[in-house]
């Protein structure tokens, strides 16, 4: 079904604090929106909005037909205790949802048979006649080689991004809401990603951080402005939203500056003025000799033309178009605190062999010297996690060994964000990290970071996975180590953050173990060193 998602001056927040407001937006057959702005600024609130999981604050939206169907796909898909791939499939793809309302109207079809006609038509309009079928033959497709009763609790990582993948591939919405869909996928799975949104006849509205994606897909762009308090919209790809956003940003500051000069030049022209006035009227007001009457009419004449233009300037002053200073965005400056460097040798593996269920890592001869700066790359399930568990003894061995060289300090950020993840406020779980800073000093850090009051008191594992990936890297910041390991680390960073990421690393002095799918960053981050994954074996060049 061709549909239009329309809304009009839309308003969200969170408590008393507003997100944005006055959106307007229109989302047509074909339409790919990028929905951008920094982490908090309401992208995933805007998305449960108009998925009708949040209520609207001010303002509405609509569908045209209203009969159309809106898919939202959250970020992080949870995995339900005892729910199989094919439940889990069903119900992001809206088909459970819609034969439990079938079977609902079944049982009252005799007192309303047009409830079930309409149950019907929606359960086929998502497809659920031949859902199992499809399923099959999606996840063949895709590598994901397990029987589609598993538990999704049984899954590995990879193969969870898979069956995420998956289910994207079998929606058949007639309005896409699309939240970070780009996590954790491979380069298969983005490129498989990329070829779904262009092909779709659909409208969707995607937020994802992954740069080159929203390059390739996105039709326009809709920014949320947190700092600014705006919401604009830029027709055109992602690289003409960037290039007029650049310009707009150069004008409001031109446009500034050339009013403030010009105040300051009237306001001193204003001030000279009044400076004569003030020297005439006491000049005319010393005691001249009788005889000078006309020298004495003179400075009086004088003082009050003086005046004049002094109240002349004041009314240009009055009348200028008031511009109002562009306000400077918080942004991210980040730095990685580099600990004394370790030995020449900083990891090895000799021979070593994982073995997970039916996985199998290596067996793995690998050693990482000082100042290498790696990249590691891989299809999901290939074994790259594995890989960094083995090399940093966290993950036991089956056989071989594993070391770590003297004086090794690491630094982790791992695809979970695992250290925030549990019920302790995130001021107290940070601390616990870094126990020789001060607690007042955490919240200064945290705070650089884009964590404020209300971010630190609350439980870590309740902050968003931006939030949790901020405060990740805020650890990097706050302790040294001279063996920084990022294992996604792009997955939920807003733009810039990705950007000052880059910066840092490019000024990092230490060794470096880099796990990304990022095709800029991996353009952008310097490395010396590439490791393959595949299948669990791996190979160095």
């Amino acid at each position: 079904m061709s549909a239009t998602l329309v809304v009009k001056e839309l308003a969200a927040g969170h408590g008393d604090r507003a997100l944005f407001s006055g959106l307007n937006l229109v989302v047509a057959p074909g339409d790919v929106i990028g929905l951008v702005g920094a982490n908090g600024a309401g992208k995933s609130t805007l998305l449960r909005t108009l998925a009708g999981l949040l209520p609207t604050e001010a303002g509405g939206f609509g569908l045209n037909p209203p009969s159309a169907i809106i898919g939202y796909l959250p970020q992080e898909p949870d995995r339900r205790e005892g729910e199989s791939l094919l439940q889990f499939l069903a119900r992001r793809t809206g088909v459970a949802e819609a034969q439990q309302r079938m079977d609902t109207a079944a049982e009252r079809i005799e007192q309303d048979p047009d409830e079930y006609g309409d149950a019907l038509e929606r359960w086929l309009a998502l497809g659920g006649a031949d859902l199992d079928e499809r399923a099959g033959a999606v996840a063949a497709d895709l590598g994901l080689a397990v029987d589609l009763d598993l538990p999704m609790t049984a899954l590995s990582g990879g193969q969870a991004a898979r069956a995420g993948m998956g289910s994207l591939l079998l929606s058949r919405y007639d309005v896409f809401l699309l939240d970070e869909p780009t996590n954790d996928l491979d380069l298969d799975g983005l490129e498989r990603l990329e070829r779904f949104v262009q092909g779709l006849k659909a409208g969707v509205v995607i937020v994802s951080h992954d740069r080159e994606f929203l390059a390739r897909t996105a039709t326009g762009v809709l920014e949320l402005d947190l700092a600014q308090q705006q919401v604009n919209f830029f027709g055109g790809g992602y690289a003409a939203y960037l290039e007029e956003k650049a310009i707009a940003k150069r004008r409001a500051r031109e446009a500034y500056e050339e009013y403030d000069d010009k105040k300051s030049d009237l306001e001193a022209r204003a001030r000279m003025q009044r400076a004569w006035m003030e020297k005439g009227v006491k000049n005319a007001r010393r005691k001249q000799s009788d005889n000078d009457k006309i020298g004495k009419s003179k400075k009086i004449e004088g003082t009050e033309k003086q005046a004049a233009k002094a109240r002349q300037t004041d009314r240009m002053i009055e009348r200028l178009e008031v511009v109002e200073e562009p306000r400077k965005e918080w942004q991210l400056r980040m730095e990685i605190a580099a600990a004394p460097r370790a030995g020449a040798i900083v990891a090895t593996l000799n021979r070593a062999v994982v073995t997970r269920g039916p996985f199998t890592l290596g067996p793995v001869d690998l050693q990482v010297d000082w100042a290498d700066r790696v990249a590691i790359t891989g299809a999901n399930g290939a074994g790259k996690s594995t890989l960094l568990g083995a090399m940093l003894q966290r993950i036991p061995l089956t056989s071989g060994t594993a070391a770590l060289g003297p004086g090794v300090v690491v630094g982790e950020v791992d695809q979970a964000r695992g250290l925030f993840l549990n019920d302790q406020p995130l001021l107290d779980a940070f601390c616990a990290a870094v126990p020789d800073l001060q607690p007042a000093d955490v919240r200064t850090l945290l705070a650089k970071f884009g964590l404020k009051a209300h971010h630190v008191l609350r439980p870590a594992a309740s902050l968003s996975p931006g939030e949790r990936t901020r405060a990740a890297l805020a650890l990097l910041q706050g302790r040294g180590v001279n063996l920084l390991v990022l294992d996604e680390p792009t997955n939920h960073l807003d733009l810039p953050a990705i950007e000052q990421l880059e910066s840092a690393l490019d000024g990092y002095p230490g060794t470096l173990l880099l796990v990304t799918h990022d095709r800029r960053m991996l353009a952008a981050v310097r490395t010396n060193r590439h490791i393959d994954v595949r299948d669990g074996k791996v190979s160095v060049r």
